[in-house]
């Protein structure tokens, strides 16, 4: 039977750890039950040397995961618990992932390639907060009391845990989007079932151990790494699973969605793709509007759902501000993510650096000019320079589809009214910014356009009080703040008859 667990070796921080390997249902790293020689091979992007394998979960051992937290949900946890006790252990957890900050960052930046610094401080950092955001949450879910006859009968609402949710989180944002679904969820009562992408599950795994060390029950919290195609559709498909959320592609969301349906219906929740636009008006901080349009494309290098990757900008100041842009740009250095350096990392794998550079060769097919990049870097790495496009249309395969990486298309406008027009002209609508000093303008802006999300003079900040979702085609639910209990609780009514008497037979 394959070892349950590896040892990590991490150059830069002169550390080696032991990292578990194996499925995590019960509160135990267990083997696969009917595949225990089938692995997931996890490769460092910034080397493409194998970091380690671990094991790779079968339909069976979903099966196994949702049973152990049905019985958790009907046992030790859901109803069986007060909100006090479910803060007091979300809280926990938080001090243990700020205890072990810097080693979870680190296996962050070998397994995912980000800097580690961004890691640990960002990514890290703001899920410590997430859980200690719903930990506060947790005992002040509450219903309504509502008048309907004083005399003889009142109503009222509860909203309970809507049961076991399968999670299924991506490889851009491991830490952070296992923090997203995970402290609502528990706040609210729910159990859960996690896949972590295949690509980087090294994380979740970690933070399995802390659940057990934070003394949440047996069964709470089972992580899965699996293929998407194994355990992803197993989770949407099964019959037990009471809600299904996933952040991911829109491909993939349609299939989650279909297989809901067709499945029991389970409640679902999508956070999906986007093509986000950035309008730059001539009344704009032209410096602080190049640096938020450069966070907005390069942050995570560009590996963000709501990267801002179109990017319009008014023609009085169009040649002033693509100038500064592209200055500034250069300035960005992805390297390593152990180099102090670096402010962004290589892609995460090699099948998205193909992506990319599939979009980079297309934009300049089809007529788009290189402001910046467009040549490959010598060497082993998965990684991709700042690329700038200028002369684009609306037709180019780089204007129209999600690229995830740190490509941005830059075009322009004359009035108020095209911009408002370029930026909604998308499937998409998960996030938009503008950048602008005319406060009626902003207002007027920020209203017209179609996202879920909307920056004005910033970009790509998130808070953890601040609801988070999409529009059209970027996805469906919200997380984040307080709209995100919504997607983890079941509203019942109960109705109280006590002074109507019925007459019978009518």
């Amino acid at each position: 039977m394959p070892s349950l667990s590896a040892r990590i070796v991490i150059p830069a921080a002169n550390r080696e750890l032991e990292i578990p390997t194996g499925l995590f249902i019960n509160n135990e790293f267990v083997p696969s039950a009917d595949s225990p020689n089938d692995l997931i091979h996890l490769v460092n992007p910034a080397t493409e040397e194998t970091i380690c394998s671990v094991a790779a979960g079968s339909v069976k051992d979903i099966d196994i995961a949702v049973a152990a937290a049905r019985k958790a949900f009907n046992t030790t946890w859901g109803k069986n618990v007060t909100g006090f006790e479910r803060s007091k252990l979300l809280n926990k957890l938080a001090d243990l992932m700020e205890r072990d900050q810097d080693i979870l960052a680190q296996v962050e930046s070998l397994n995912n390639g980000k800097p580690f610094k961004i890691a640990r401080d960002f990514d890290i950092g703001d899920s410590i907060q997430c859980l200690r955001y719903y930990a506060g949450w947790a005992d002040k879910i509450t219903g309504q009391t509502i008048e309907v006859d004083n005399k003889t009968k009142l109503a009222f609402t509860r909203h309970d845990p809507i049961g076991v949710c399968g999670q299924i989180i991506p490889w851009n944002y491991p830490i952070n989007m296992w923090a997203w679904k995970v402290a609502p969820a528990l706040a609210c009562g729910c159990t859960i079932v996690m896949k972590p992408s295949e690509l980087t599950p090294l994380t979740a795994l970690m933070l399995s151990k802390l659940i057990v060390e934070a003394g949440f029950p047996p069964g709470v919290v089972n992580t899965i790494p699996s293929l998407g195609s194994v355990g992803g559709a197993a989770l949407s498909m099964h019959m037990d699973i009471d809600k299904v959320a996933f952040t991911g592609s829109t491909v993939t969301g349609r299939k989650v969605m279909e297989a809901a349906a067709k499945s029991n219906l389970k409640k679902v929740s999508l956070e999906l793709g986007g093509k986000s636009p950035q309008l730059v008006f001539e009344s704009a901080d032209l410096e602080q509007a190049a640096n938020w349009a450069c966070l907005g494309i390069l942050y995570n290098t560009g590996q963000d759902c709501t990267a801002g990757s179109r990017l319009y900008v008014q023609d009085t100041i169009y040649d002033k501000f693509v100038s500064l842009l592209v200055s500034k740009a250069k300035e960005l250095v992805i390297g390593d993510g152990f180099d102090e350096k670096s402010g962004g990392g290589p892609l995460v794998s090699k099948t998205q650096f193909d992506k990319v550079w599939r979009y980079i060769e297309s934009g300049s097919a089809q007529g788009a000019k290189l402001a910046l990049g467009g040549q490959k870097r010598p060497g082993k790495g998965f990684f991709v320079d700042p690329t700038i496009f200028t002369d684009i249309n609306a037709n180019m395969d780089i204007v129209r589809d999600e690229i995830f990486g740190p490509v941005l298309a830059v075009g322009r406008f004359k009035t108020e009214e095209e911009a408002i027009s370029l930026a909604n002209d998308t499937s998409y609508g998960l996030g938009a910014g503008l950048h602008s000093n005319d406060a009626n303008q902003c207002m007027r802006v920020s209203s017209a356009l179609e996202a879920g999300t909307v920056w004005v003079n910033q970009y790509n900040l998130l808070n953890n009080n601040v609801p988070f979702g999409g529009k059209k085609q970027s996805g469906i639910g919200r997380e984040l703040g307080s709209y995100a209990l919504d997607e983890y609780t079941s509203v019942k009514a109960v109705h109280w008859n006590f002074g109507e008497k019925l007459d019978w037979p009518l």
